[in-house]
């Protein structure tokens, strides 16, 4: 069996693995599951290490690695989902609760899309990737990614909707 270069691949790792937890975190609403799907992901990437080393562009490649998982995961799992009774309340303000706060509201806001919804808004204005890169990723159409953003922006909107300001009494 030939020898593999470690290196390369680590290098790789090393590089790309904060961008690539940040999507699968975003994808996943959860931290330690977004971490499961980057392993999964990177091992898969090794075990195909010379595929992936020819590949035009190699985060791309581990992403749609990543994104099947991910996909495949919801499918075999799709029955023990957890509903979430209620949002936090919306904290404004600068300090590093308030942000926390905020991502914990936006990932809580991103469970309310279906899988394939959320996957795209992740990928289209998380990941900033063209509508081409998009459904090329979810092995779709263009109109498709559209159609599941456009959708997936209408239920956010909703589900972020500032609450109202209380009336001032005379």
């Amino acid at each position: 069996m030939a020898q593999r270069d470690d290196g390369e691949f680590t290098e790789f790792v090393e590089q790309h693995s904060p961008g690539l937890l940040r999507t699968a975190c975003l994808l996943t609403g959860d931290r330690h599951r977004g971490e499961d799907l980057v392993q999964t992901a990177l091992a898969r990437a090794y075990a195909q290490w010379p595929k992936v080393r020819g590949a035009e562009n190699r985060p791309a490649y581990v992403r749609r690695l990543m994104v099947n998982s991910h996909l495949s995961w919801l499918r075999r799992l799709s029955s023990t989902e957890s509903v979430i009774e209620s949002l936090p309340e919306r904290v404004d303000g600068a300090d590093l609760q308030s942000r926390h706060a905020e991502a914990d509201e936006l990932r809580t806001a991103l469970a309310h899309l279906s899988p394939r919804m959320r996957t795209a808004v992740v990928l289209r204005y998380f990941d900033d990737l063209s509508e081409a890169e998009t459904a090329r990723l979810m092995s779709c159409s263009t109109s498709t990614v559209n159609n599941h953003v456009t959708r997936g922006l209408a239920v956010l909107r909703t589900v972020l909707k500032p609450a109202p300001a209380p009336e001032a009494s005379s």
